[in-house]
């Protein structure tokens, strides 16, 4: 699907300390033998603010970069894959109370670690549809694993879970990229690759189980080794459709994209599920960050794109891909053209 006139017209960020995987190894949380196989130096960890409020900070400062006023704004969406806060409360209304305070709708979106580009989608055919030249909708994301449910150094062998907040403003009106256009496309038949063995009712008792994706993966491989069917197919396959039909809505091609922004996952399997399909190799993507931060879950897009753009690595003219998939299992890309630099520090 292509778009014309809808921009990013700010970012915004919030990154805790990180924790070296040197110092997570001395301290027993993470083997020696998964850091040397992840790639990672350290990995951002946030001990006191909760993921709302992460969401906040960013949020302010991608609507200050903007040039938006409140009144500018339709909607808020909200992205996240974990905990936000008690169950049956909105987070995304707790966003908008401490951004833009304004009576517009507040959505939560869950679309595992396609959150921001699920409301990406969403918020560019929303202001397609406005009439208001100055319209914008605000993004938001966050996720907190600091917590006993959560081992972000031992849940899964593709990642380190990391703790971020991240924002974009998308508008009408203008701004530092343009969006040229955008594709999702699944597999649903690899679902229960993530679904594993538990069961969907009755409702688990949180405190009864850490999140462990491993174990559920662990279940298809002895189904496997028993001989069973299993859930399998050809996600380098699924990826690459994804970004085929994207740039060839936009009228463009993998040789004329600068800068690929992608999941923040270990070395290896970034390369596999990602780089390897497209033919593309590390130093085109933002492994170069990824490495220092770990897979910050819904805020890896907002987090590359930021640093690309701040750093000077893309300029007015170079085309970026942000490139993704989630659980489902499902891939999506988001074709952008920056059209300014971000103001200098003064």
């Amino acid at each position: 699907m292509n778009f014309d006139g809808i921009y990013l017209a700010g970012v915004g960020t919030h990154l805790p300390p990180s924790v070296t995987t040197e110092e997570a190894v001395r301290t027993g949380r993470y083997t020696e033998e998964a850091h040397e196989a992840s790639g990672l130096e350290s990995v951002a960890v946030e001990t006191s603010l909760p993921a709302v409020d992460m969401a906040v900070r960013a949020a302010r400062t991608a609507v200050s970069r903007s040039g938006h006023q409140a009144q500018d704004f339709l909607g808020l969406l909200h992205s996240s894959t974990y905990y936000q806060g008690p169950e049956g409360w909105s987070p995304a209304h707790y966003i908008l109370l401490n951004t833009l305070d304004r009576p517009i709708s507040a959505h939560h979106v869950q679309h595992g670690c396609l959150g921001v580009l699920a409301g990406l989608q969403t918020a560019a055919l929303r202001l397609a549809a406005s009439s208001d030249p100055d319209a914008a909708m605000l993004l938001t994301a966050a996720d907190n694993f600091e917590t006993p449910l959560v081992d972000r150094w031992r849940s899964s062998s593709m990642f380190v879970l990391a703790d971020a907040g991240s924002s974009l403003v998308v508008s009408r009106r203008g701004g530092f990229a343009r969006l040229l256009a955008m594709d999702f496309v699944s597999q649903p038949g690899m679902e229960a690759m993530h679904r594993g063995a538990e069961p969907l009712l009755p409702p688990q008792v949180p405190v009864s189980r850490v999140m462990d994706f491993d174990a559920r993966l662990e279940h298809w491989r002895l189904k496997w080794a028993e001989g069973g069917a299993i859930p399998l197919g050809d996600f380098g396959e699924l990826i690459a459709d994804s970004v085929q039909r994207t740039l060839a809505a936009a009228d463009s091609s993998l040789e004329r994209v600068t800068r690929i922004v992608h999941n923040g996952f270990n070395r290896d399997p970034l390369s596999v599920f990602l780089l390897d399909p497209l033919g593309l190799s590390a130093d085109r993507g933002t492994w170069e960050l990824n490495r220092r931060i770990g897979h910050a879950s819904v805020s890896d897009f907002a987090l590359g794109l930021e640093h690309l753009w701040n750093t000077g690595q893309v300029r007015p003219g170079d085309q970026v891909l942000m490139l993704g998939f989630t659980t489902g299992m499902e891939a999506a890309c988001a074709l952008l053209e920056i059209t300014s630099g971000p103001e200098p520090v003064r």
